[in-house]
């Protein structure tokens, strides 16, 4: 699947979990987070979310408590909690679940990460790099003290060896390194296996990208075929390209050497100790582990359990201490039950995730896109104002409270970027998030006097996801009732819909995206535009316009600092131009028993495992 299509999936691993209302929320992983009592607590989410989010919910602290010890730990320090299903995959070249990534993140580092706020931070780079004023050269100087978990130390040659393979495997995530010069012509490579493993070794310039480099055993020269701002930001992906692996290792089964207990060497704070296909994965501390402070956890043992109500009853008895990590949310009518509890309630974490949904627009009308409808931009300010119209016309606090009970989502008001992560424009900034009914009804009479236009629409979902099935009969109800238009609703298998709303056969579709990275280039280059493939490649709504184009290439330059205010104008343009119908924020749940510690998520992923602490109990 070409990579836009796969990430488009604005729920990554969205197969759907029937009669689970999380289960469009998978996967991933963001700013400001929350941490159940932690050792480790790094706050910074807006007052506003904050407040909703610990008086209704539950006790939060309002910043960091440094390196809290509770005074009586448990004996057995093993942590306990299920997945849905097993893992296909923990090499960082070829991972694309959040499951897969949520575990691999405490078992692989790069050289850069995101702190608990999903700031950029080094990891196992002594500093972040340092960079030329052009913007075209990073330099990274390693620490002189990491080593993976069987005692290899690591040098710049793992770098160029992982981020290579990398790029030459083209995974779901090797456009992370995109920016490095080369990496066209890298991603071009055919060869695989030992045949790639081969080509790795003799440094062959099919398989190297001209921009890496390592004059010494610590330091990494990273040159870019153009400034790019997001750069560090991309590399810092959780368990994705920009990971580090022991090419010592992974030259010895080039495909499988992620598969064993004794193989799956990376340098983070646990290692897999055992593994049994399709019933559980078990992980243990490194007592050598570079990093500090170190884990408390000794132990780490992972359940599948394909069923959310058997694994929800064994969190209820005690065969699991937290529910929610690895991708797997609790049935949202259990959280509800607990959170109705008093004495129950401190239990549950909700926190907004890194996803948005909307409806896209077709807004090109050419030969590749033939499906043409009533929203192409060609049509000037008619088609503007019924876009417009269609926007106005949803009550998104409606839409949280019946189809997402208040707890799975929030309304989207505050532009496509979520709440907490950059880029995004405040609460109620979004005009498009308005309900204005009345207005609604008077732009669409005014830009469709007798309906013709209004005649024939289709509103198309894929359905394997239970959500989106509830969220396209409400559309459906809202448009009726508040515009008086009859929009039809047609039903797509999942594979085949997304081939189709990227080549633009849908007039109205539903859409959205899931962050990969805290940056809003992950979002700007890969939805809109012409470097998204828009408008007739790769795009849902076709929208590309010259000044979003010439905003976007500036934006993508900077350093984060200045691209900000570029990426909220973009946002801004895509609401003038009404390129979306805003919809809603998802929030995935958490459950914790009240003994464990230093548990919790942000926006973009669970908190790592040595910062957990279980109690006596």
């Amino acid at each position: 699947m070409d990579m836009k299509e796969a990430r488009v999936l604005e729920v990554r691993g969205e197969a759907g979990r029937p009669g689970d209302l999380f289960a469009p929320f998978l996967p991933a992983a963001t700013p400001g987070g929350y941490a159940h009592q932690p050792k480790m607590l790094p706050t910074s989410r807006s007052p506003l979310l904050a407040a909703l989010i610990c008086l209704t919910f539950l006790a939060c602290s309002n910043g960091p408590v440094g390196n809290a010890t509770p005074t009586s730990l448990a004996s057995d320090q093993t942590l306990r909690f299920p997945i849905q299903h097993d893992v296909s995959t923990l090499d960082p070249a070829m991972i694309d679940s959040e499951t897969e990534a949520e575990l691999a993140h405490n078992v692989f580092d790069g050289l850069l990460k995101f702190d608990g706020n999903t700031n950029v931070v080094p990891d196992i780079a002594a500093s972040v790099p340092t960079i030329s004023p052009d913007g075209l050269t990073y330099t990274f100087k390693l620490r002189p003290d990491v080593t993976f978990s069987n005692g290899d130390p690591v040098t710049s040659k793992d770098v160029l060896y992982s981020w290579n393979r990398a790029t030459a495997m083209q995974g779901p995530f090797a456009t992370n390194l995109s920016a490095i010069a080369g990496y066209d012509h890298v991603a071009t490579n055919q060869a695989a296996g030992g045949a790639l493993q081969a080509l790795l070794e003799k440094n062959d310039p099919a398989v190297t990208m001209s921009g890496l480099s390592a004059p010494d055993d610590t330091t990494v020269i990273a040159k870019l075929t153009s400034a790019a701002g997001w750069f560090e930001s991309a590399i810092a992906q959780p368990s994705a390209a920009g990971m580090i692996v022991d090419r010592q290792v992974v030259k010895t089964n080039f495909d499988g050497w992620w598969s064993k207990p004794e193989t799956l060497v990376g340098t983070g704070a646990f290692k897999m100790s055992a593994r049994a296909a399709n019933q559980s994965l078990d992980f243990v501390a490194i007592p050598s582990w570079w990093g500090r402070p170190k884990p408390t956890l000794s132990k780490v043992h992972i359940e599948v359990v394909t069923d959310p109500e058997a694994a929800m009853a064994k969190y209820r008895q005690g065969s699991f201490d937290i529910f929610g990590y690895g991708g797997y949310p609790p049935p949202a009518t259990d959280v509800a039950g607990i959170q109705a509890k008093p004495a129950e309630k401190a239990q549950v974490l909700l926190e907004v995730t890194n996803k948005t949904y909307f409806v896209s627009f077709n807004m090109v009308a050419d030969a590749t896109r033939p499906v043409g409808g009533p929203f192409t931009l060609d049509q000037g300010k008619a088609s503007h104002d019924r876009r417009l119209a269609f926007a106005l016309s949803v009550d998104r606090a409606k839409l949280a409270k019946d189809v997402c009970s208040d707890v799975t989502c929030v309304p989207a008001t505050g532009g496509v970027i979520p709440k907490g992560l950059l880029g995004y424009l405040g609460d109620n900034s979004d005009p498009l998030a308005a309900f204005d009914p009345v207005r609604a009804r008077t732009l669409l009479l005014a830009a469709d006097p007798n309906g013709a236009k209004s005649i024939d629409l289709t509103y198309t979902y894929d359905p394997e996801n239970a959500f989106n099935e509830p969220v396209a009969k409400f559309l459906q109800s809202q448009w009726l009732t508040n515009l008086g238009v009859t929009v039809k609703l047609q039903a797509v298998p999942h594979t085949r819909f997304i081939t189709e709303r990227l080549k633009g056969l849908y007039v109205l579709s539903r859409d959205g995206w899931a962050a990969d990275y805290n940056h809003p280039q992950d979002w700007f280059d890969n939805l809109w535009g012409s470097v998204a493939g828009c408008p007739d490649a790769s795009c849902s709504s076709g929208y590309a316009t010259r000044a979003y184009d010439q905003l976007l290439a500036r934006a993508d330059g900077e350093p984060v600092t200045a691209a900000i205010l570029d990426y909220k104008s973009l946002s801004r343009q895509l609401i003038n131009d009404v390129v979306y119908i805003p919809l809603f924020y998802t929030v995935d749940a958490f459950l914790f028993k009240p003994y464990v510690l230093g548990a919790g998520s942000n926006n973009m992923f669970d908190y790592y495992w040595d910062q957990i602490q279980l109690t006596a109990h």
